[in-house]
């Protein structure tokens, strides 16, 4: 059960939640539960039976396949007021779950129970929206992120990685095995890969930390 300010925090995080009739308010209140997960928290690994699904209010979660071969690749990411579309199809398709979630950032979140979320996508035109707007957003990621694996050489996608990351930190702490996972590579060609770009002089790479030194020259390689 929420108590008012949980329920405050929810519907800041979400704002299509103040459009919420009494019933549907009523319901989220008395339903959901607030929880605290820490980073490094595995909220679900592959095959797991999915029995509710998180609405976060702070943090992060990463989604992640792991091959045959040990190789991750990310999938998706989400944060504030967002939720995992894969737990949403395993609740509605009432299978396991068919990836791994893991927190990236300490998360707060509000869980709904499956059998009431399915009630809900049933009950409510309000819930059932927010839901297909979900799968819509996250079916355009999933679908970015095939084009560039059957696509796109992979020194184009680590550079086009490494840009949109310095854009929020140069340089950035990060590993050559961080950005093999979130590529779906190897260490050992992301090290190949860093080592050309760094005798280009696009960047600088130490142990745990690469910077950008030419965003122009290392925005040309992510398209040639």
């Amino acid at each position: 059960m929420l108590d008012q300010k949980q329920f405050e925090r929810v519907k800041l995080a979400m704002p299509f939640l103040q459009r919420a009739d009494e019933a549907l308010a009523a319901e989220l209140k008395r339903e959901a539960q607030f929880a605290t997960i820490p980073a490094g928290r595995d909220v679900f690994v592959d095959g797991d039976r999915v029995d509710g699904i998180a609405l976060l209010l702070s943090g992060v979660v990463r989604v992640y396949k792991i091959g045959e071969t040990g190789r991750e690749i990310t999938l998706y990411r989400f944060g504030l007021g967002q939720s995992c579309i894969l737990t949403a199809n395993a609740i509605l398709s009432q299978k396991s779950f068919p990836a791994i979630a893991t927190v990236e950032e300490d998360a707060e979140a509000v869980m709904i129970p499956a059998e009431v979320f399915r009630a809900w996508v049933n009950k409510y035109d309000l819930w059932r929206e927010f839901v297909f707007d979900l799968l819509s957003e996250r079916l355009s990621t999933v679908m970015a992120v095939v084009d560039e694996v059957v696509f796109k050489r992979m020194d184009r996608r680590v550079a086009s990685l490494l840009l949109r990351q310095a854009r929020v930190q140069n340089p950035m702490r990060v590993t050559h095995q961080e950005i093999a996972a979130e590529l779906g590579s190897s260490r050992e060609v992301i090290s190949r890969i860093l080592e050309d770009f760094s005798k280009e002089g696009l960047v600088e790479s130490g142990r745990g930390t690469v910077e950008v030194l030419d965003f122009k020259g290392l925005e040309s390689r992510s398209v040639m």
